[in-house]
Protein backbone atom coordinates (compact mmCIF):
# COMPACT_ATOMS: atom_id res chain seq x y z
CA UNK A 1 0.00 0.00 0.00
CA UNK A 2 -0.50 2.43 -1.66
CA UNK A 3 0.57 -0.48 -4.67
CA UNK A 4 -2.28 -0.62 -6.67
CA UNK A 5 -2.26 -4.25 -7.47
CA UNK A 6 -5.16 -4.92 -9.90
CA UNK A 7 -5.79 -2.38 -12.65
CA UNK A 8 -9.23 -2.02 -14.29
CA UNK A 9 -7.02 -1.48 -18.16
CA UNK A 10 -8.27 -3.96 -20.95
CA UNK A 11 -6.56 -2.89 -24.54
CA UNK A 12 -8.66 -3.30 -28.07
CA UNK A 13 -8.30 -6.75 -29.21
CA UNK A 14 -6.42 -6.02 -32.47
CA UNK A 15 -3.75 -3.95 -30.13
CA UNK A 16 -2.08 -7.25 -29.08
CA UNK A 17 0.73 -6.23 -28.17
CA UNK A 18 2.99 -2.58 -26.59
CA UNK A 19 4.68 -1.78 -29.42
CA UNK A 20 0.65 -1.87 -31.37
CA UNK A 21 -0.67 -0.32 -28.47
CA UNK A 22 2.16 2.34 -28.68
CA UNK A 23 2.20 2.95 -32.50
CA UNK A 24 -1.45 2.97 -33.62
CA UNK A 25 -2.78 5.62 -31.08
CA UNK A 26 0.25 7.89 -31.51
CA UNK A 27 0.01 7.58 -35.84
CA UNK A 28 -3.92 7.28 -36.41
CA UNK A 29 -5.80 9.46 -33.14
CA UNK A 30 -6.61 13.26 -34.03
CA UNK A 31 -7.68 14.88 -31.56
CA UNK A 32 -8.42 18.78 -32.04
CA UNK A 33 -7.74 21.56 -28.99
CA UNK A 34 -8.62 25.16 -29.53
CA UNK A 35 -5.53 26.41 -27.44
CA UNK A 36 -4.44 30.42 -26.40
CA UNK A 37 -0.91 30.23 -26.77
CA UNK A 38 0.48 32.79 -24.13
CA UNK A 39 4.59 33.75 -24.16
CA UNK A 40 6.06 34.28 -20.88
CA UNK A 41 10.04 35.49 -20.79
CA UNK A 42 12.56 33.35 -18.13
CA UNK A 43 14.63 35.13 -15.62
CA UNK A 44 18.18 33.98 -18.64
CA UNK A 45 16.71 36.32 -21.44
CA UNK A 46 14.62 32.96 -22.75
CA UNK A 47 10.94 32.20 -23.11
CA UNK A 48 8.30 29.40 -22.74
CA UNK A 49 5.45 29.32 -24.85
CA UNK A 50 2.08 27.89 -22.52
CA UNK A 51 -0.97 26.56 -24.29
CA UNK A 52 -4.14 27.57 -22.49
CA UNK A 53 -7.61 25.87 -22.87
CA UNK A 54 -10.37 26.52 -20.20
CA UNK A 55 -13.25 24.68 -19.21
CA UNK A 56 -17.04 26.46 -19.17
CA UNK A 57 -20.08 25.87 -18.94
CA UNK A 58 -23.65 28.00 -19.86
CA UNK A 59 -24.78 29.95 -17.32
CA UNK A 60 -28.37 30.90 -16.39
CA UNK A 61 -28.32 33.50 -19.11
CA UNK A 62 -26.95 31.30 -21.48
CA UNK A 63 -23.06 32.79 -21.87
CA UNK A 64 -20.06 30.78 -21.70
CA UNK A 65 -18.29 32.12 -18.63
CA UNK A 66 -14.88 30.44 -17.35
CA UNK A 67 -16.75 27.97 -14.83
CA UNK A 68 -13.42 26.73 -13.38
CA UNK A 69 -10.75 27.70 -10.38
CA UNK A 70 -9.02 24.71 -10.91
CA UNK A 71 -6.16 24.08 -13.24
CA UNK A 72 -4.29 21.01 -14.12
CA UNK A 73 -0.52 22.17 -15.79
CA UNK A 74 0.56 19.29 -18.27
CA UNK A 75 3.92 18.37 -18.99
CA UNK A 76 5.11 16.70 -22.59
CA UNK A 77 7.37 13.90 -23.68
CA UNK A 78 10.87 14.12 -25.32
CA UNK A 79 10.40 15.95 -27.94
CA UNK A 80 6.93 15.99 -27.63
CA UNK A 81 4.30 19.52 -27.67
CA UNK A 82 0.60 20.02 -26.45
CA UNK A 83 -0.64 19.24 -30.01
CA UNK A 84 0.26 15.45 -29.36
CA UNK A 85 -2.63 13.22 -28.97
CA UNK A 86 -2.00 12.01 -25.94
CA UNK A 87 -1.45 15.17 -24.50
CA UNK A 88 -4.33 16.94 -26.29
CA UNK A 89 -6.80 13.89 -25.53
CA UNK A 90 -5.87 14.51 -21.75
CA UNK A 91 -6.50 18.40 -21.86
CA UNK A 92 -9.65 17.87 -23.62
CA UNK A 93 -10.94 15.32 -21.02
CA UNK A 94 -10.33 17.47 -18.14
CA UNK A 95 -11.84 20.39 -19.76
CA UNK A 96 -15.22 18.25 -19.97
CA UNK A 97 -14.72 17.14 -15.68
CA UNK A 98 -14.27 20.97 -14.75
CA UNK A 99 -10.73 21.79 -15.12
CA UNK A 100 -8.85 24.73 -16.99
CA UNK A 101 -5.52 22.96 -18.69
CA UNK A 102 -1.94 24.64 -19.40
CA UNK A 103 -0.20 22.85 -21.56
CA UNK A 104 3.27 24.05 -21.74
CA UNK A 105 6.25 23.58 -23.96
CA UNK A 106 10.08 22.63 -22.73
CA UNK A 107 12.46 25.23 -24.92
CA UNK A 108 12.23 24.49 -28.09
CA UNK A 109 9.70 22.60 -28.53
CA UNK A 110 6.64 24.88 -29.14
CA UNK A 111 7.67 25.20 -32.82
CA UNK A 112 10.12 28.25 -32.71
CA UNK A 113 13.72 27.70 -31.40
CA UNK A 114 14.89 29.24 -28.25
CA UNK A 115 17.15 31.95 -27.77
CA UNK A 116 19.89 30.66 -25.22
CA UNK A 117 22.47 27.95 -26.13
CA UNK A 118 20.85 25.75 -23.84
CA UNK A 119 17.84 23.40 -24.36
CA UNK A 120 15.78 21.56 -21.73
CA UNK A 121 16.50 17.75 -20.30
CA UNK A 122 15.05 15.32 -18.05
CA UNK A 123 16.09 16.63 -14.48
CA UNK A 124 15.26 20.58 -15.32
CA UNK A 125 12.53 21.19 -12.95
CA UNK A 126 13.36 25.37 -12.28
CA UNK A 127 11.00 25.94 -15.95
CA UNK A 128 7.89 23.57 -14.00
CA UNK A 129 8.41 25.96 -10.89
CA UNK A 130 8.25 29.01 -12.88
CA UNK A 131 5.23 28.00 -14.78
CA UNK A 132 3.66 27.01 -11.68
CA UNK A 133 4.56 30.50 -10.03
CA UNK A 134 2.96 32.38 -13.05
CA UNK A 135 -0.74 29.87 -12.87
CA UNK A 136 -0.58 31.03 -9.36
CA UNK A 137 0.03 34.48 -10.38
CA UNK A 138 -2.91 34.69 -12.33
CA UNK A 139 -5.24 33.39 -9.16
CA UNK A 140 -5.48 29.73 -9.38
CA UNK A 141 -5.46 28.57 -5.85
CA UNK A 142 -5.99 24.72 -7.10
CA UNK A 143 -3.39 23.13 -9.19
CA UNK A 144 -2.71 19.56 -10.32
CA UNK A 145 -0.01 18.58 -12.45
CA UNK A 146 -0.22 15.62 -14.96
CA UNK A 147 3.13 14.32 -16.85
CA UNK A 148 3.68 12.30 -19.64
CA UNK A 149 7.06 9.85 -20.54
CA UNK A 150 9.86 11.96 -19.49
CA UNK A 151 7.38 14.88 -18.55
CA UNK A 152 6.60 12.49 -15.45
CA UNK A 153 10.14 12.19 -14.61
CA UNK A 154 10.68 15.65 -14.51
CA UNK A 155 6.77 16.21 -12.70
CA UNK A 156 8.10 13.68 -9.92
CA UNK A 157 11.50 15.17 -9.65
CA UNK A 158 9.99 18.48 -8.97
CA UNK A 159 7.43 17.41 -6.52
CA UNK A 160 10.40 14.99 -4.78
CA UNK A 161 12.94 18.23 -4.26
CA UNK A 162 10.06 20.67 -3.20
CA UNK A 163 8.67 17.75 -0.62
CA UNK A 164 6.72 19.15 2.09
CA UNK A 165 7.58 22.82 0.97
CA UNK A 166 5.69 22.66 -2.03
CA UNK A 167 2.99 25.78 -2.58
CA UNK A 168 0.06 24.88 -1.05
CA UNK A 169 -1.94 25.56 -4.21
CA UNK A 170 -0.34 22.07 -6.19
CA UNK A 171 -2.56 19.30 -4.65
CA UNK A 172 -2.29 15.99 -6.75
CA UNK A 173 -0.50 14.96 -9.58
CA UNK A 174 -0.62 12.03 -12.13
CA UNK A 175 1.70 10.83 -14.20
CA UNK A 176 1.94 8.07 -17.12
CA UNK A 177 4.87 5.95 -18.81
CA UNK A 178 7.47 7.40 -16.88
CA UNK A 179 11.29 6.25 -16.77
CA UNK A 180 12.27 6.36 -13.83
CA UNK A 181 15.07 5.22 -13.55
CA UNK A 182 16.89 7.00 -16.51
CA UNK A 183 19.64 4.96 -17.17
CA UNK A 184 18.21 1.28 -17.71
CA UNK A 185 15.47 3.10 -19.22
CA UNK A 186 17.67 4.29 -21.88
CA UNK A 187 19.60 0.47 -22.37
CA UNK A 188 16.00 -0.77 -22.77
CA UNK A 189 15.81 1.54 -25.85
CA UNK A 190 18.83 -0.11 -26.99
CA UNK A 191 16.94 -3.57 -27.77
CA UNK A 192 16.54 -4.44 -31.27
CA UNK A 193 12.51 -4.20 -30.57
CA UNK A 194 13.13 -0.40 -29.75
CA UNK A 195 15.41 1.05 -31.90
CA UNK A 196 12.47 2.49 -34.28
CA UNK A 197 11.87 5.11 -31.39
CA UNK A 198 15.57 5.18 -30.56
CA UNK A 199 16.26 5.97 -34.08
CA UNK A 200 13.15 8.28 -34.28
CA UNK A 201 14.35 10.70 -31.43
CA UNK A 202 18.00 10.62 -32.66
CA UNK A 203 16.51 12.23 -35.75
CA UNK A 204 14.75 14.99 -34.27
CA UNK A 205 17.27 15.90 -31.60
CA UNK A 206 19.82 15.73 -34.10
CA UNK A 207 17.80 17.95 -36.55
CA UNK A 208 17.03 20.57 -34.05
CA UNK A 209 21.17 20.71 -32.38
CA UNK A 210 22.03 21.15 -36.01
CA UNK A 211 19.28 24.27 -36.56
CA UNK A 212 20.48 26.19 -33.21
CA UNK A 213 23.98 25.69 -33.88
CA UNK A 214 23.52 27.53 -37.88
CA UNK A 215 21.74 30.12 -35.49
CA UNK A 216 24.61 30.34 -33.14
CA UNK A 217 27.79 29.60 -34.89
CA UNK A 218 30.82 28.51 -32.87
CA UNK A 219 28.64 28.28 -29.33
CA UNK A 220 26.98 24.61 -30.36
CA UNK A 221 29.52 22.04 -29.93
CA UNK A 222 28.48 19.32 -33.17
CA UNK A 223 31.66 17.12 -33.55
CA UNK A 224 30.80 13.79 -33.76
CA UNK A 225 27.23 14.68 -33.68
CA UNK A 226 26.24 12.70 -36.97
CA UNK A 227 27.54 9.29 -35.25
CA UNK A 228 25.24 9.13 -32.81
CA UNK A 229 23.18 6.52 -33.18
CA UNK A 230 21.37 5.96 -29.71
CA UNK A 231 19.65 8.21 -27.15
CA UNK A 232 22.15 7.43 -24.69
CA UNK A 233 24.98 8.55 -27.00
CA UNK A 234 23.43 11.51 -27.81
CA UNK A 235 23.19 12.26 -23.79
CA UNK A 236 26.55 11.97 -23.42
CA UNK A 237 27.65 13.91 -26.26
CA UNK A 238 25.25 16.63 -26.20
CA UNK A 239 22.70 17.07 -23.41
CA UNK A 240 25.43 16.30 -20.98
CA UNK A 241 28.01 18.55 -21.72
CA UNK A 242 25.66 21.65 -22.62
CA UNK A 243 24.11 21.22 -19.47
CA UNK A 244 27.01 20.42 -17.14
CA UNK A 245 26.67 17.11 -16.24
CA UNK A 246 30.17 14.91 -16.10
CA UNK A 247 28.34 12.17 -18.55
CA UNK A 248 25.21 10.92 -19.54
CA UNK A 249 25.50 8.48 -16.82
CA UNK A 250 25.97 10.93 -14.62
CA UNK A 251 22.71 12.89 -15.96
CA UNK A 252 21.05 10.25 -15.65
CA UNK A 253 21.92 9.19 -11.75
CA UNK A 254 21.05 12.87 -10.81
CA UNK A 255 17.87 13.18 -13.36
CA UNK A 256 16.36 9.64 -12.27
CA UNK A 257 12.90 10.64 -10.44
CA UNK A 258 13.16 6.85 -8.69
CA UNK A 259 15.58 8.47 -6.21
CA UNK A 260 12.56 11.27 -4.92
CA UNK A 261 9.56 9.30 -4.91
CA UNK A 262 10.13 9.06 -1.25
CA UNK A 263 10.17 12.82 -0.51
CA UNK A 264 6.65 13.58 -2.22
CA UNK A 265 4.47 14.80 0.10
CA UNK A 266 1.13 15.57 -1.99
CA UNK A 267 -0.99 12.54 -3.34
CA UNK A 268 0.35 11.15 -6.69
CA UNK A 269 -0.26 8.59 -9.05
CA UNK A 270 1.86 6.51 -11.23
CA UNK A 271 0.79 4.45 -14.11
CA UNK A 272 3.51 2.76 -16.28
CA UNK A 273 2.00 -0.57 -18.48
CA UNK A 274 4.29 -3.63 -18.28
CA UNK A 275 4.38 -4.14 -21.89
CA UNK A 276 6.05 -1.02 -22.37
CA UNK A 277 8.85 -0.83 -24.73
CA UNK A 278 10.37 2.25 -23.17
CA UNK A 279 10.84 1.23 -19.75
CA UNK A 280 12.95 -1.07 -17.54
CA UNK A 281 12.25 -3.45 -15.06
CA UNK A 282 13.51 -0.80 -12.39
CA UNK A 283 10.52 0.94 -13.43
CA UNK A 284 8.62 -0.90 -11.76
CA UNK A 285 9.36 -0.59 -7.95
CA UNK A 286 6.58 -2.73 -6.56
CA UNK A 287 8.60 -2.62 -3.28
CA UNK A 288 8.93 0.44 -3.30
CA UNK A 289 5.51 1.47 -3.73
CA UNK A 290 4.00 -0.65 -0.49
CA UNK A 291 6.04 1.98 1.49
CA UNK A 292 5.58 5.44 0.28
CA UNK A 293 2.58 7.17 2.16
CA UNK A 294 1.61 9.87 -0.58
CA UNK A 295 2.63 7.49 -4.43
CA UNK A 296 0.29 5.32 -6.03
CA UNK A 297 1.37 2.88 -8.07
CA UNK A 298 -0.18 1.25 -11.00
CA UNK A 299 1.30 -1.02 -13.50
CA UNK A 300 -1.05 -2.54 -15.61
CA UNK A 301 -0.01 -5.55 -17.83
CA UNK A 302 -0.95 -4.07 -20.91
CA UNK A 303 -1.03 -0.01 -22.37
CA UNK A 304 2.35 0.63 -24.48
CA UNK A 305 3.89 3.50 -23.91
CA UNK A 306 1.76 7.06 -23.52
CA UNK A 307 -1.52 4.84 -25.32
CA UNK A 308 -3.96 2.87 -23.27
CA UNK A 309 -6.46 3.42 -26.43
CA UNK A 310 -9.40 1.27 -24.70
CA UNK A 311 -11.69 -1.59 -25.69
CA UNK A 312 -15.41 -1.54 -27.08
CA UNK A 313 -16.69 0.92 -29.60
CA UNK A 314 -16.53 4.03 -28.04
CA UNK A 315 -12.99 5.18 -28.05
CA UNK A 316 -13.46 9.04 -28.15
CA UNK A 317 -11.94 8.76 -24.22
CA UNK A 318 -8.69 6.99 -23.73
CA UNK A 319 -8.76 4.80 -20.45
CA UNK A 320 -5.29 7.29 -19.19
CA UNK A 321 -7.70 10.25 -19.45
CA UNK A 322 -10.56 8.36 -17.48
CA UNK A 323 -8.16 7.11 -14.79
CA UNK A 324 -6.43 10.78 -14.28
CA UNK A 325 -10.18 12.19 -14.06
CA UNK A 326 -11.10 10.03 -11.36
CA UNK A 327 -7.66 10.24 -9.47
CA UNK A 328 -7.95 13.93 -9.15
CA UNK A 329 -11.34 14.03 -8.37
CA UNK A 330 -11.08 11.50 -5.11
CA UNK A 331 -11.93 13.43 -2.09
CA UNK A 332 -12.32 16.69 -4.13
CA UNK A 333 -13.98 19.35 -1.77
Amino acid sequence: MPLITSSDYRPPAHLWNGHLQTIIPALFRKVSVAYTRERIETPDDDFLDLDWSFSSVKSEKNETERASQRLTILSHGLEGDSRRQYLAGMVRHLNAGGFDCLAWHYRSCSGEMNRQVRFYHLGETGDLQLVINHAVARGYRHINLVGFSAGGNVTLKYLGERGKTIHPAIEKAVVFSVPLHLTSASRRLEAWDSQVYNKRFNRTLKRKVFEKAAIMPGAIPTEGLQKVRTLREFDNLFTSQLHGFRDAEDYYEQSSALQYLDKIAIPTLIVNAKNDPFLSRECFPEELARQLPNVWMEFPTQGGHCGFRPAGSNQTVYWSEERALRFLKEHLD
